[in-house]
């Protein structure tokens, strides 16, 4: 990590014209919320202001977002022009992302699709799984492996193919499979530092001018579970 990424608290994975790639921490917003706290977007504008000695306003454009509590890969573009074609490749599902979740009941199957049908309640800012025909329902589907185990819990790896407001956490969830710390789901106790064992760990994507196949892992947060598990996949990378 550069003097300059500890100044403002960010780790960078990746950066060119065009792009850049950070591990999100649990603690940081993508955006700004009603919370007031300093958005990431706010952040690493000023990061590239500094780098780059730029005297003007500084463009950087949120193509997707993680939720609070969860950690990993967010992509920014750095150009309007980066910016709407990374926007279509989520749009258009061309672009893979996988997470880690750990969870304290093994799954039902080692792998399987789950397509539920979800409905945000924005008083409570949680998802519920619910008939298809209610109103406003949103079919969510995504692909979970098991991985390993401790003595203690789960992982799985995740595949989005929808992107639902907290689609991972609500699904997995109505499978009886909450993720660690996460109380809003019905876990029985939050993590200490409020975060949830919910990583977004490998992303891969065309590059939106270079045209080139990108793709990109990012080490969870540093905690004694998240580490066991890092180590029993890829060692000490």
């Amino acid at each position: 990590m550069s003097p300059l990424e500890e100044k403002y608290n960010i780790a960078i994975v990746y950066e060119d014209n065009h792009l850049i790639i950070i591990n999100k921490k649990p603690s940081q917003i993508a955006q700004e919320d009603k919370t007031g706290d300093v958005p990431l977007t706010t952040i690493l504008k000023a990061y590239l202001k500094e780098k780059y000695n730029k005297a003007g306003n500084v463009y950087l454009g949120l193509v997707h977002r993680l939720d609070r509590p969860t950690s990993g890969l967010l992509i920014f573009a750095k150009t309007d022009k980066a910016g709407k074609r990374l926007s279509e490749l989520f749009k258009n599902r061309e672009l893979s992302k996988k997470y880690w979740a750990v969870v304290q009941k093994a799954p039902p199957q080692s792998d399987a699709l789950l397509q539920n049908y979800l409905k945000k309640n924005e008083q409570k800012n949680k998802s519920f799984v619910v008939n298809e025909k209610t109103t406003g329902a949103k079919k969510a589907e995504l692909k979970y492996k098991y991985l390993l185990s401790s003595d203690r819990y789960h992982l799985l790896e995740i595949e989005l193919l929808s992107g639902r407001h907290h689609q991972i956490r609500c699904q997995l969830a109505h499978i009886g499979c909450i993720v660690k710390g996460d109380v809003k789901y019905g876990f029985d106790r939050a993590n200490d530092d409020l975060s949830i064992h919910l990583h977004s760990y490998s992303i891969d994507f065309l590059h939106p001018v270079k045209k080139e196949p990108m793709h990109f892992l990012a080490k969870p947060p540093e905690d004694p579970i998240w580490n066991y598990f890092w180590k029993s996949i890829n060692g000490n990378l």
